[in-house]
């Protein structure tokens, strides 16, 4: 059970959205387990509390995105794809 830090200092680095930060807490936590090093100093073997608390810290950044940008920056990577594989 993740006592420090808790789920409102988290959701003050995120804007109160509770699912961009459950997408960055995975997302960093997935980047560890795969061997990223960590960017702060609590000792725990959980990558998810280790995310959790790089976060807390400001050691990871989210960005805040509206739905907008993020549907753009989408269509551009799949007509990049697309252009790709037509080479």
């Amino acid at each position: 059970m993740m006592v420090k830090p808790t789920t409102a200092e988290l959701l003050n680095k995120t804007h109160d959205n509770k699912f961009r930060l459950v997408i960055a807490t995975a997302k960093r936590a997935r980047q560890i387990a795969s061997g990223s090093p960590k960017l702060t100093d609590v000792e725990d073997e959980s990558p998810v509390t280790i995310a959790a608390n790089e976060i807390a810290e400001g050691k990871v950044k989210i960005e805040k995105k509206d739905y907008q940008t993020q549907k753009q920056e989408n269509e551009n990577k799949e007509e990049k794809a697309e252009n790709e594989e037509e080479k």
